[in-house]
């Protein structure tokens, strides 16, 4: 059995020459040699001279470790299923493999090579050492000759930065890096455990790894850990490029950035974990900016930003965080000479060291240090819009302030002082919504205040942020960074152009969860693009019972409202099961005819369920405000829900039992919290009994149709749960 040198004991030469000899093919060397290393690696019995593959070494070779450090052209990835079925021929050649277990594992091979081939092609399955054999490929170089590598490499590093080629889309350079070095971990892992195995000599078929010295090494650890190093490095080179690994762990290496290289990717992974807290999913997505700078705009913005500057001018005071952020380096070289998405990760990699930075900074007592990620985060959240220092510091504290004010956009000042002041208890008031605050009031909301424009204003030394007087927001810089790093963690961040060509559907069951001003804009935008007619808006209206089922339907009426959806779609809607009853709310607003005859009885009490869903908010409202003292807490038991009800039920055709049902039918989760609290707190049993009994039943019906009901779509934001009902 011969073996080249860096080749591992799987018999891939002999097996060569068998499949030549006895089948009359000529198997492609750079997929069979890792096919047959890694079924080593991974356990493979090798008795009969090669690796023997089984259905489940297959699944794990083929889906989860090839697609991660191989390239293979067409032809290579077409010819993995005839590899794969002379190597099952050759162990049964040699005695190891009866017919009934042949046809299984072709049987195997014919189930997976679908899904191994949607995996080579994965996105996310992309390594620096792929990218680049596949450009050396396609530009013509000998992938086999290291010289050859290496010159098209030092070409390719001093191109000017726009006529390089980058990783496909929707890919980013943190995505490609994360592939690499999880195959890289994958492969030393392996390589380690073959090591153990050798060592103890547990294969008959002798050791697997080449000859080794280390265990006689004054270092026997360290000395393993570079050798198991170097020979994944020499692997990664059979199976993509010759020289490529030492290029890019070298001279080259900034063209292969590990993460230490991309500091904006932790941002990214904290920004992923604030949206998954608000929404639950990576693809829900969040409102475009009103506007982003165009790319021939960025370098201007990045360069006349106070932090940036001086980080690129070698400043001494902020000569480490200059380290962490490339400078001098690579950071200069995109500072001077890079592409507009280039300076935009370049401003992502700045604000990311800030804020770990203003995280490293802080006293054990500081506020908002710690929550640097969640400033920038849910300011992009409310569409790019500016917000209050204060109003935002009032949430820390529990306020409970108009929630219709939360996402209010505000006007920034002309100019202010640069010291920061907490507003007037007056100007607290018409921010928050509360009335008669006092001086105590302001003078308990000032510390943390102060913190948090403490926190802002170092945030706006990156261009990112600004704050004028208690107002501060994002800056297009900002905006067009924020949501980069939003896009690195995977978050969907579409622009005003990608919401345009989306579905009505799609259109409304996101801007439920959106900003009701942002929603709005968002919603007349799409119809005047689409001829602004009555049909487009029926359209809309339409969408909105079937785009966010199970939840109420007046938040997305109102952004409608506030879209200025004209009156004939509103009046066409009357009759509508579900939407009806809205409708006519919104045409008795404006003043229009709208006769309740017209409207079904389910429609009204969809309706009613909002309605109820708010005088249950305005309940807990009063209890949270009475323990905080802002509330009169000798008024007796809270009445909103009770009195809404009692009012409704007055007029409902049959009275409060049939008002009951109705509820159950129209929407069973919505109805329950209702029912439960009526059963609870209601004193007259005409409304407890029917309420306990259709709870029961609504209860059983609402776990079948959904045995993992939501409780409330943000868990640990309280604030935000009743956006979408406003």
């Amino acid at each position: 059995m011969t073996r080249t040198r860096t080749a591992l004991n799987t018999g891939f030469d002999d097996f060569l020459d068998w499949a030549r000899q006895e089948r009359g093919v000529a198997l492609p060397p750079r997929p069979t040699d890792a096919v047959l290393a890694l079924l080593a690696l991974r356990g493979a019995d090798r008795r009969a001279g090669v690796p023997e593959p089984t259905p489940e070494l297959l699944r794990r070779v083929l889906l989860e470790d090839l697609p991660l450090v191989l390239h293979a052209d067409a032809d290579e990835l077409a010819a993995v299923p005839g590899v794969l079925g002379a190597l099952a021929d050759r162990v049964r050649a040699a005695g190891r493999l009866n017919t009934k277990r042949r046809d299984r594992l072709l049987a195997a091979v014919a189930e997976l090579v679908p899904e191994f081939e949607q995996a080579m092609g994965r996105p996310l399955n992309l390594t620096w050492p792929r990218w680049y054999a596949s450009l050396l490929r396609a530009d013509g170089v000998d992938t086999g000759d290291s010289g050859a590598v290496n010159a098209w490499l030092a070409a390719f590093d001093t191109a000017p930065h726009a006529d390089r080629p980058a990783p496909p889309g929707p890919l980013h350079r943190a995505d490609v890096t994360t592939a690499t070095f999880a195959g890289r971990a994958r492969l030393t892992e392996a390589l380690l455990e073959a090591f153990a195995h050798d060592v103890e000599g547990h294969s008959g078929a002798g050791p697997l790894l080449p000859a080794s010295e280390v265990l006689a090494a004054d270092r026997p650890e360290d000395a393993l850990a570079d050798e198991l190093e170097s020979l994944a490095g020499e692997l990664s080179d059979r199976w993509t490029a010759t020289g490529l690994n030492e290029a890019l762990t070298g001279p080259y290496e900034h063209l292969a950035p590990g993460p230490e290289a991309l500091p904006h990717a932790v941002l990214a992974d904290r920004f992923l974990d604030e949206h998954l807290d608000y929404y639950g999913a990576s693809d829900v997505p969040l409102p475009p900016p009103a506007a982003l700078p165009a790319p021939a705009e960025i370098e201007a913005l990045l360069h006349g930003a106070p932090l940036p500057a001086s980080l690129a001018a070698g400043d001494e005071d902020v000569r480490e965080l200059a380290e962490h952020c490339g400078f001098p380096g690579q950071g200069s070289a995109v500072w001077s000479a890079g592409t507009p998405a280039e300076q935009v990760e370049l401003g992502a990699d700045i604000l990311a060291v800030v804020v770990e930075r203003v995280a490293a900074d802080a006293d054990p007592g500081d506020a908002y240090a710690l929550d640097a990620a969640h400033i920038l985060y849910t300011l992009y959240e409310r569409g790019c819009t500016p917000d209050s220092v204060a109003r935002k510091a009032a949430g820390h504290m529990d306020w409970w302030y108009d929630p219709v004010l939360e996402d209010a956009p505000l006007a920034v000042p002309d100019t202010a002082p640069a010291t920061y002041t907490t507003p007037t208890p007056a100007e607290l008031g018409e921010l928050t919504g509360i009335l008669e605050l006092t001086e105590s009031d302001r003078a308990e909301l000032d510390g943390l205040a102060r913190a948090l424009a403490a926190v802002v204003d170092r945030l706006a030394a990156t261009g990112c942020v600004f704050r004028t007087g208690d107002v501060f927001g994002l800056t297009p810089l900002g905006s067009a960074v924020v949501r980069h790093t939003l896009s690195v963690g995977h978050v969907a961040v579409p622009d005003a152009r990608a919401v345009l060509g989306w579905d009505a559907a799609s259109l409304v069951a996101a801007v439920e969860a959106w900003p009701p001003q942002i929603a709005a804009r968002v919603l007349a935008d799409w119809a005047a693009a689409r001829g602004g007619d009555d049909a487009t808006w029926s359209e809309l209206l339409a969408a909105v019972p079937t785009a966010v089922p199970g939840r109420g339907l007046a938040g997305l009426v109102k952004r409608l409202d506030l879209a200025a959806v004209p009156v004939p779609p509103l009046k066409a809607a009357l009759t509508d099961p579900l939407v009806g009853g809205h409708a006519r709310r919104v045409l008795l607003a404006r003043g229009e005819v709208a006769p309740a005859d017209q409207v079904p009885l389910n429609a009204e009490a969809m309706v009613l369920l909002d309605e109820l869903g708010d005088a249950s908010f305005t309940d807990i409202r009063e209890d949270v405000g009475a323990e905080r003292g802002q509330e009169d807490v000798g008024r007796g038991p809270r009445r909103a829900l009770l009195d809404a009800f009692d009012s409704a039920a007055a007029a409902w055709p049959g009275g409060p039992a049939e008002l009951i049902s109705a509820l159950a039918a129209a929407d069973p989760d919505r109805a329950l919290p209702i029912l439960d609290e009526l059963r609870t707190r209601h004193p007259d049993s005409s409304v407890t009994d029917p309420a306990a009994h259709v709870l029961k039943e609504a209860r059983a019906l609402a776990d079948r149709r959904n045995p993992r009901r939501r409780t409330g779509r943000r868990a640990g934001r309280h604030r935000k749960v009743r956006r979408a009902e406003l």
